[in-house]
């Protein structure tokens, strides 16, 4: 049996009928950028999110800019991120000619952890961009606590957590504004790149609206300089076709997780942990082995694909050698890095095949 580490079209099969719907009715409208159907997915989007307002965009990464633009961070401005991310989340910090500042990740979640930040905050950090990383929750009540304290905003990177909750209460409007993405692979993925914000702050959802669309409000009047980021009604559509069923497919998700919790307990590897206060929304399973490339191999060998999410911690990319961050200096990022493995997980994968993985690990760790 061959498990693929994840089979985009099986969502498409499972809804065929309700997303043909959807994408002929925007095709039939005549109506293909913003509009009706951008609008109503805005709405609906909001809703779930448990928040006041959303806002499609073009994209993960340009929610991310435009949240901190809306917010006015400026070059010369410092913002803690994440050393354990997704270089998307430090890209958009560049983006507005702000500087990234690295906090290293609670090696029980995986992420940002809260205790390390204070540390990092100095006379120019303008904002906290904590990532709820392949969809647990950040730990939020002292990182919002801190911001309060210190006058600074909170973004939160939510590119992987649809759905999840945090003590009881949905992502989606804790910090000052949300960042979405609807990458195909996403728990909630278009047929192409997409993404919103949400947020409980009116203002800051009429400016992210604002910069997506040239920097205007009325055609041929530009209050600011804006950009095109406008969510694609056809995405627009697909993402309302699937939303629905969204809680349904996190459900089978976290069957999955549990299975793999239970059948790997005695494997050797380092398993993912959920704390008390977190409903994940598994948007990957990642466990971690120091041996990760020979058992990477030999499951590939056994016909289960698998993928790493990261191989490579921001710091150490080409692309941010001018900061001069030594490799060494982030070690849980660099520890990490060298070990994490995501396992094949989806609400399409069938438990029977969880089960083949389960087996296939044994026999290789045996």
């Amino acid at each position: 049996m061959t498990i693929p580490f994840l089979d985009l079209s099986a969502a498409y099969h499972e809804l065929k009928t309700e997303i043909d719907t959807a994408v002929n009715r925007v095709l039939e409208s005549g109506w293909y950028v913003l509009g009706p159907e951008v609008e109503i997915f805005e709405t609906e989007w909001a809703a779930f999110c448990e928040a006041d307002h959303a806002v499609g965009l073009g994209n993960g990464l340009d929610a991310l800019v435009l949240a901190l633009r809306a917010l006015e961070v400026l070059p010369g401005d410092e913002v803690i991120v994440p050393s354990n991310t997704y270089i998307a989340t430090w890209l958009a910090v560049s983006a507005v000619g702000a500087t990234p500042v690295p906090v290293e990740p609670d090696p029980a979640t995986q992420n940002i952890d809260p205790g390390r930040i204070a540390a990092a905050i100095t006379s120019r950090t303008k904002a906290l961009l904590p990532v709820h990383l392949y969809g647990q929750p950040a730990d939020l009540d002292p990182i919002l606590e801190l911001a309060r304290d210190k006058e600074i905003a909170v973004i939160e990177d939510a590119a992987q957590a649809h759905g999840a909750r945090y003590k009881g209460r949905r992502i989606g409007a804790h910090g000052d504004v949300v960042c979405w993405s609807f990458y195909p692979g996403k728990n909630l993925g278009g047929f192409g790149d997409g993404g919103a914000v949400t947020t409980n702050r009116a203002d800051l959802a009429d400016r992210i609206r604002m910069l997506r669309n040239y920097g205007s409000r009325e055609k041929y009047v530009n209050e600011v300089k804006g950009v095109n980021s406008r969510l694609d009604p056809i995405q627009a559509a697909v993402l309302r076709a699937k939303l629905p069923h969204l809680d349904s497919w996190t459900e089978r998700r976290r069957e999955i997780a549990a299975a793999y919790g239970q059948g790997l307990a005695d494997s050797g590897l380092i398993l993912p942990q959920e704390p008390n206060w977190a409903e994940p929304v598994w948007h990957l399973y990642v466990v971690r082995s120091p041996a990760r490339g020979a058992l990477q191999a030999r499951l590939k060998t056994a016909g289960v694909g698998t993928l790493i999410h990261y191989p490579v911690p921001p710091h150490m990319q080409d692309a941010y050698a001018e900061l001069g961050i030594p490799a060494e200096s982030l070690p849980l990022a660099r520890q990490l890095a060298g070990e994490v493995l995501s396992l094949p997980i989806g609400p399409q994968l069938r438990l029977d095949e969880a089960h083949k993985v389960i087996q296939a690990v044994f026999k290789i760790t045996e």
